[in-house]
């Protein structure tokens, strides 16, 4: 019998083309040698269009969280003001590990599903006097929604000019555009193994000149999280601990494939959602975000009543199509389908069609071929608009 891959619809990790697979195969280097000193640089600066920045970017062997971590310790001391805007289980984090590190945070907790509004946020950072530093997500994945980060960032140098700007930008950072410059931004993360097509294990830093000058005077531990350390050992060609070596292959890789695609690869994840939104409207599915805060890179939806999630998950799994459920608070609630990184609009009809499969297999009030058509609809207007790579 033959096998077939699933369909892996998670908000990460992502599914791999094949070239990023044969990528991370390769045989090892000296990584104090001169190969990986140009595998370095290719990197890092390949990352910065992405980023938007002209700063720089710092490759780090850790896992996303890592990279919110190092944001933390090296721009802040303990008992430092901080304004956190978690609109979701993962801004929540960011807000927790600055609390573990001892800052003196103060939450403007957003209901899930929602973003941040920038009124409220300027309001809430005028009131906190000597503000060090503000935490945002750019998208939310455990919510499906995206905020406003320009907006965002406009109001809080409003309300403090001086405060830092520290954004999680891992799981829509290389599927839509971003311009940390130009909006003014002091430190921005992301992760490997989201819209980079890339395993998990490394993840990057840009860092602005005021969040290194911050770190000058920070008083936070760290030690492997160092940026300072990473930043002069790279100026050598090399990071300071061994890194993940075969990650940064497929990195490398990744960035190429999406150098060729160019500006496709933001039409190609527009046109993704879209094509999910529609398809699960068609199905009867109430979805968590509204189109104007919607990510482009993952759809959380409501699981209804009456619904038995398992038999309904379990003929999603038959199938090869295999999608999140719910974090914290929305545990059991809804479930999510991730379209970032080496998606297709193929997958994303497949997937449609897997969900239109189970819910006519559940009983649930469905037009056959209804939704896939709806999904089919949305990828031609998409189409009408801009090219989009099957």
């Amino acid at each position: 019998m033959t096998r077939f891959e699933p369909n892996l619809r998670i908000p990460g990790p992502t599914a791999l083309p094949p070239s990023v697979r044969e990528a991370g195969g390769r045989q090892m280097v000296n990584h104090r040698g001169e190969e990986f000193k140009a595998l370095l640089l290719r990197v890092s600066e390949g990352m910065k269009p992405f980023f938007g920045t002209q700063h720089d970017v710092i490759m780090l062997t850790c896992a996303g969280t890592g990279a919110l971590e190092a944001a933390i310790v090296n721009t802040l001391s303990p008992g430092d003001a901080v304004l956190a805007v978690p609109i979701g289980a993962f801004g929540d984090r960011f807000a927790k590990i600055a609390e573990v590190y001892g800052a003196e945070v103060t939450r403007l907790d957003v209901e899930w599903g929602q973003a941040a509004v920038p009124a409220a946020v300027r309001a809430a950072a005028a009131e906190i006097p000597g503000l060090k530093a503000v935490l945002l997500t750019h998208n939310e994945t455990s919510t499906g929604v995206t905020n406003d980060i320009p907006a965002l960032a406009a109001a809080v140098r409003d309300a403090a000019p001086d405060a830092l700007i520290l954004v999680d930008a891992i799981s829509a950072l290389g599927a839509v555009p971003f311009a940390m410059d130009a909006w003014g931004l002091d430190l921005v993360v992301t992760g490997s193994q989201k819209a980079w097509m890339s395993a998990p294990g490394m993840a990057m830093a840009a860092v602005g000149p005021r969040a290194w000058a911050a770190g000058e005077t920070a008083t936070m531990p760290r030690f492997y999280l160092d940026l300072k350390r990473h930043r002069d050992t790279a100026a050598a060609g090399e990071t300071p601990w061994t890194p993940a070596v075969a990650v940064m292959y497929q990195v490398d890789e990744g960035l190429r494939l999406m150098q060729a695609e160019g500006e496709g690869v933001f039409a190609r994840h527009a046109a993704a959602q879209a094509m999910t939104r529609a398809g699960l409207r068609a199905l009867g599915f109430e979805l968590l975000a509204a189109d104007d805060v919607a990510s482009k890179t993952v759809t959380a939806a409501w699981i209804p009543d009456g619904l038995d999630w398992k038999a309904f998950n379990g003929s999603l799994k038959r199938q090869g199509l295999v999608l999140a459920g719910g974090q914290g608070k929305l545990k059991g609630k809804i479930f999510r389908l991730g379209h970032l990184g080496s998606v297709t609009t193929d997958d994303i009809l497949a997937a449609i069609g897997a969900l239109e499969v189970a819910a006519l297999e559940q009983g649930l009030d469905v037009q056959p071929g209804a939704a896939v058509a709806a999904a089919q609809r949305a990828l031609i207007e998409a189409t009408t608009r801009v090219a989009v790579p099957a």
